[in-house]
């Protein structure tokens, strides 16, 4: 079966469309012009505002125009990964879609169900006859995976609606009403390269195959980072062995866990090497081997490096590394199994005298999240690092009255006999941001079941994709009068 013919059809189509373009973080100007084109084919009013964001208007079809005008937003672009062994250029192709029984992926890269599938559903209701609702505000952003500068550039008064239906969550038993905040942390350097030793030999030191997932929401499961696991290798290995760091290549996106890291070595004798790698990968798997089942720690010889860094210089960084704070730094003390604040060390950089860390600290107490952020600032300055503290959003304070809240939980109990789980989650929605200008819209958000988002193993399940369909019809049926 092709995408095409999956149910509901209208979804699905508009899906593979918005898949065909191209649309990477900072890089949405192909899906800016395809979001605009599609509003104007409609004949619908179509406005990009200053900073790129696409807002398309629809009026209500007839016997809803007393309702309240609902603003239905998802965000334009994606998280581009791949995996390491996967030809793909993200700048020129479209994402290859593979059905796998009640799943849909991608072929070796993220899919773009996050927030893909959103974006779909509008486009399907905007182009509707025969589906019932207020009128509709469409408000796709642009930059939500990098530091949400469209929802932070949103200008008050664009927008007349007073309910908005956030499309972005990944569990469809879940209706989310609040979120954390966060801030990008990045720490730079330069250190003293030396000339590699007479009699050293090369070793690339390859970590793979973890399970990676979103930074945030997955952040409390336990699993592997790559850069907290390779440096923690190192580490160790420098203690046996006389070894020597020329460069060092993990991980990728602040808002994805590493699954990744390279290191190029130089040692002056290698004959017990291979077996501590060995016993590595046994610790590794007796560690990880829930979380991680294909974790993979390898060696390969390499030409030797022609420059290293210097031992002291070694000791200083690979001891930083080791200190940074990676994973929860705090449950929730009022909410039961909410992470309040965490780090994720998202991407390290080593070699050619020049070295960057990029970690993403997300928190829902700003002055907590603060807290452990300046716990990092202060780790890499003890190594002359240059620490900027940017891209700051603020989270999504709860308001559990909200009519929107009971309407859905009620709605969601008929349709499907169950409770919904009404809660806050740990990821960075752009409702905080946009509530900042439109701080009397009551928000809520949810979606169908997405798995392994900002990562290659990025699914989403057909059936669920169905359920959520028929839910958010139901809704819009139910808003109030205005």
């Amino acid at each position: 079966m092709e995408i095409h013919n999956l149910e509901p059809k209208s979804l699905w189509k508009n899906f593979a469309d918005l898949n065909a373009v191209p649309r990477a973080s900072k890089k949405e100007e192909r899906v800016i012009a395809f979001a605009e084109a599609f509003g104007k084919k409609l004949g619908l009013p179509t406005h990009i505002d200053k900073v790129g964001n696409v807002i398309i208007k629809k009026p209500a079809t007839n016997g809803m125009e007393d309702r309240v005008t609902v603003v239905l937003q998802s965000h334009l672009d994606m998280v581009h990964q791949k995996n390491a062994d996967t030809q793909f250029d993200f700048d020129t192709e479209g994402i290859k879609m593979l059905i796998d029984g009640d799943w849909v992926k991608a072929d070796g890269t993220t899919l773009g169900a996050d927030n893909g599938i959103g974006v779909a559903t509008i486009m399907a209701i905007l182009e509707s006859n025969d589906i019932d609702h207020p009128a509709i505000e469409a408000l796709f952003t642009i930059d939500e995976e990098t530091g949400m500068t469209g929802a932070l550039g949103l200008e008050g008064g664009l927008l007349e609606g007073k309910i908005m239906l956030n499309l972005d969550t990944e569990d469809d038993d879940e209706l989310t009403i609040g979120c954390a905040g966060g801030i990008d942390v990045t720490a730079t350097g330069n250190y003293m390269i030396e000339d590699c030793p007479q009699g050293f030999t090369g070793v690339k030191l390859s970590l793979t195959g973890l399970t990676g997932g979103h930074s945030g929401m997955d952040i409390h499961l336990g699993r592997a980072n790559a850069n907290k696991l390779m440096n923690r290798i190192l580490y160790e290995a420098a203690k046996k062995f006389d070894l020597r760091i020329s460069s060092v290549d993990g991980g990728s996106l602040r808002n994805a866990i590493p699954r990744e890291s390279f290191a190029t070595i130089a040692l002056s004798t290698n004959n017990q090497f291979p077996n501590f790698i060995k016993e590595w990968q046994m610790v590794l798997e007796k560690e990880y081997g829930t979380t991680d089942p294909d974790i993979s720690l390898s060696i390969e010889p390499c030409n030797c490096p022609e420059k290293i860094c210097s031992t002291n210089f070694q000791k200083q960084f690979l001891a930083a590394v080791y200190a940074c704070p990676n994973g929860i730094y705090r449950m929730s003390p009022d909410v039961p199994e909410l992470v309040q604040t965490s780090n994720n060390l998202a991407r390290v950089l080593l070699g050619n005298g020049k070295y960057k860390i990029l970690c993403l600290t997300r928190g829902s107490v700003d002055s907590e999240k603060f807290d452990e952020a300046y716990a990092i600032v202060n780790t890499f300055e003890l190594i002359g690092a240059k620490v900027n503290l940017a891209g700051e959003y603020p989270g999504w304070t709860p308001n559990p009255n909200a009519r929107i809240i009971k309407t859905m939980s009620d709605l969601y109990l008929k349709l499907f006999g169950e409770k919904p789980h009404v809660y806050a989650c740990h990821a960075g929605l752009e409702c905080g941001i946009l509530g900042t200008n439109y701080p009397e819209m009551e928000m809520i958000s949810f979606g169908p079941n997405i798995r392994g988002a900002h990562s290659p193993d990025e699914k989403v399940q057909i059936s669920s994709v169905q359920k959520y369909w028929e839910y958010l019809l139901e809704t819009l049926k139910r808003i109030p009068k205005a």
